[in-house]
């Protein structure tokens, strides 16, 4: 496996990690009601959350580009984390606003 795809594999895997990572953060810290620094927090999460898709699209361009893409159980590795982050920050940001309502505080767009 080339050095370069093994990197972007890392990277997806990273990036993605990250991303869960500060979102889980940004839960508690509505549990402690620091609403301003939990949508600092998201924001670095999406921030994070998108560095994993624009090295997973450059690898899907790559490969409709004629650079055949070795699939190999570090790649899904990868993409099932990349997965797994996306839904588990989107379910994230929907309690984080129910608990806003809940609490009468703002939710940001």
């Amino acid at each position: 496996m080339d050095t370069t795809y093994e990197q972007d594999i890392f990277e997806i895997i990273s990036n993605a990690g990250d991303a869960k990572s500060l979102a889980y953060e940004s839960l508690e810290m509505v549990e402690n009601k620091d609403y301003k620094e939990a949508d600092e927090n998201l924001q670095l999460a999406d921030d994070q959350l998108k560095r994993a898709h624009n090295t997973q699209t450059r690898l899907i361009q790559n490969e409709i580009n004629g650079d055949k893409v070795t699939m190999s159980l570090l790649m899904v590795h990868a993409q099932d984390h990349l997965m797994g982050a996306e839904s588990e920050i989107t379910l994230i940001k929907h309690l984080i606003s129910l608990q806003k309502q809940i609490h009468g505080e703002k939710t940001s767009s």
